[in-house]
């Protein structure tokens, strides 16, 4: 195939990508209809082991879980922020449709009621109950759950330190794991597991960790020695080839610089890997529970990261920027019938694949409103050939095109950036100048949407809560 016949195939993908559409799913099994296991995990970038990433981290469960099924080894965010990223993924609406494109545009002022994943397998008879971080603040519609945890009670002796959100300076404390939040969301799951329901089950379990605080009980610092600490694949002068935007993006001067001051960047890698060590313990306790309950054989699993995380890389820390960091995170399928065990899939895709798969996958239609594209094929068979894009946005008009070799960005104000992955992984070098790139340029761009919704001033905070009837 030619490069330019390659292109061309993607552009027609992404064309049927962005449509709206409304698919009638058969079953892939006969019998009845498969309960949901459906994990999302908060900040988890791709420090994860099956990943490779980073071979420091630790964390058996995940790969565990990685080994039953299919794990989507370039699997990307439709925005590198919280509230954004789970609305698009929750709703099926890209934010340049909804206008939620930052964490201050409060979901619920951009998305009405009745979209939601959720709302679909209510409809379809099932009892969905949600706990933890699936929304932004733990916010949802009442009307679209069955249930819904509340809020976990925090020990007096830990609420300091949950609610410190720096990570630059030192924390003392002496937490234990039941002292987290996450730990009772995973303990409220499990006895949704071992209930005895008329209904299939869709169970949300929202963990918090790794976001900030990166704090736990000591143990898990025990097992990253701070001189044992290898710093990420960095560049001193990784951000001279970059347009201005692209350099605002990156905003060196704030954490970046605090801490080349500190001498803290190592301990700060040290917390976040001894947070997510914390979280594989709990995914670790919710799927022993599960393999012992009487939904072990029909359940479709699904676990993501609602956006990936940056520590230094192009001098940028956090999520908020359109890079390979802060835009790859963890998507594990597992669908009995349908997932072939310790599968790989190399393919490029985004999480706008989730709510359109999971209807599919449970024989339920997919609304007309779903901008996504079901990847239930490709779960079937994960080494076959696919020309899925991923697209990930971050504010009015700033977007990031990632194709299996490309990754190409564009900013509101027409600044380009473009890496080779196949000889670039670490995105060092932007070709977006070379004269000989701008056939490729005029490519990816033709797949950028053409219609962007106007960013409107935030009218306040959204309610953090809402109970759920019983």
């Amino acid at each position: 195939m030619t490069l330019q016949h390659f292109f061309s195939a993607i552009f027609l993908v992404c064309v049927a990508f962005c449509a709206k559409h409304c698919a009638a799913a058969s079953p892939p099994t006969a019998g009845s209809p498969p309960n949901v296991l459906f994990i999302a995990v908060d900040d988890l970038n791709h420090w994860v082991g099956y990943m490779g990433r980073n071979t420091q981290t630790q964390t058996p469960n995940l790969d565990a879980l990685a080994a039953r099924g299919v794990a989507m080894d370039h699997a990307y965010c439709a925005v590198p922020a919280c509230n954004p990223s789970r609305a698009a993924l929750m709703t099926g609406r890209r934010p340049w449709n909804t206008g939620c494109y930052l964490n201050s545009d409060p979901w619920k002022n951009h998305i009405p009621e009745g979209l939601g994943l959720t709302n679909v397998f209510l409809d379809a008879g099932y009892h969905v109950a949600g706990s933890g971080k699936i929304y932004h603040s733990d916010s949802f519609y009442e009307s679209e759950w069955s249930q819904y945890m509340p809020r976990p009670t925090v020990p007096a002796s830990a609420r300091d330190v949950q609610k410190y959100e720096g990570f630059h300076e030192p924390l003392a404390h002496d937490l234990k794991d039941e002292d987290i939040p996450d730990y009772q969301i995973v303990d409220w799951c499990i006895d949704q597991i071992n209930k005895a329901h008329d209904k299939p089950l869709f169970l949300a379990c929202g963990l918090h960790k790794p976001h900030l605080p990166f704090a736990v009980p000591r143990k898990y610092y025990d097992r990253f020695p701070l001189d044992s600490i290898e710093l990420p694949p960095y560049q001193q002068n990784d951000l001279d080839d970059l347009p201005p935007s692209a350099v605002k993006m990156a905003i060196a001067s704030k954490d970046h610089a605090k801490f080349l001051e500190s001498g803290r960047w190592k301990a700060a890698m040290q917390s976040y890997l001894a947070t997510v060590a914390y979280t594989d313990m709990n995914i670790g306790r919710l799927i022993d529970a599960f393999d012992k309950s009487p939904l072990a054989d029909n359940t479709i699993i699904v676990l993501w990261g609602d956006h990936g995380w940056s520590f230094g890389e192009k001098h940028h820390w956090r999520k908020f920027a359109l890079w390979e960091e802060p835009t790859r995170a963890p998507l594990i399928w597992v669908i009995p019938g349908v997932t072939p065990q310790k599968s790989h899939c190399d393919a490029t895709v985004d999480f706008m694949t989730i709510y359109p798969t999971l209807c599919e996958a449970a024989g339920l239609s997919i609304p007309e409103h779903v901008q996504g594209e079901s990847i239930l094929n490709l779960l079937r068979s994960p080494t076959s050939h696919s020309n899925h894009v991923a697209i990930t946005t971050h504010g009015f008009k700033n977007h990031s095109v990632r194709t299996a070799q490309y990754r190409y960005i564009q900013y509101q104000n027409g600044d380009e950036e473009l890496y080779d992955h196949q000889n670039d992984p670490y995105e060092w070098t932007n070709l977006s100048l070379l004269p000989s790139s701008e056939s490729i340029k005029s490519k990816l761009r033709a797949i950028l949407p053409t219609s962007n919704v106007q960013p409107t001033k935030p009218q306040g905070k959204t309610n953090p809560r809402r109970k759920a009837k019983k």
